[in-house]
């Protein structure tokens, strides 16, 4: 950090100067290893282990509010909705392909009514939240794409309310 005085490059120069060095990045890697065993550092067994530690990018699917929840169960009811009229229009014929498509709606259903049930339980988890918001990814992670937009409109219209001095 020292030598660069603190630049920070980003992703794509760092992956342009490893693409455009790889063999010098190898021959590198390859003295060190040579100085290691040189200098008796290694032992029989070795390990290599890359220490970084990076946060999880915190998805919309991973983060629920009181509307997102809602929305997601008025799908899943919809959709037993649907598989409630295949499965009907299944018992209404009499052969192998219908009573396959039967077994396999069933279970489809089953497994909406289990995900209904999850997201019932989130529902009252969020509620019970303080900020009405859960993160299953990263506990302080926040998204608040409505309060951002709220506060750039707000902001906008301080701006075009303000009198112009130029």
């Amino acid at each position: 950090m020292w030598l660069t005085g603190r630049l920070r490059p980003d992703f794509k120069t760092i992956a342009d100067f490893r693409r455009d060095n790889g063999p010098a990045i190898r021959a590198a890697c390859a003295q060190f290893v040579v100085l290691c065993r040189q200098l008796n550092l290694f032992t029989r067994a070795v390990v290599a282990r890359n220490g970084s530690k990076f946060k999880a990018v915190d998805t919309r699917d991973k983060n629920f509010t009181v509307a997102k929840v809602a929305k997601r169960i008025e799908q899943v009811e919809a959709s037993i909705a649907r598989y409630l009229a295949a499965l009907d229009r299944a018992d209404h014929q009499d052969d192998d392909v219908a009573e396959a498509k039967t077994v396999r709606l069933t279970e489809k259903i089953a497994g909406l009514r289990r995900q209904m049930q999850s997201l019932k339980e989130m529902g009252e988890q969020v509620e019970a939240s303080p900020d009405q918001q859960i993160s299953l990814t990263d506990p302080d992670a926040r998204w608040r794409p409505a309060a951002r937009a709220r506060a750039l409109s707000a902001t906008m219209s301080r701006w075009s309310s303000t009198p112009s001095t130029i």
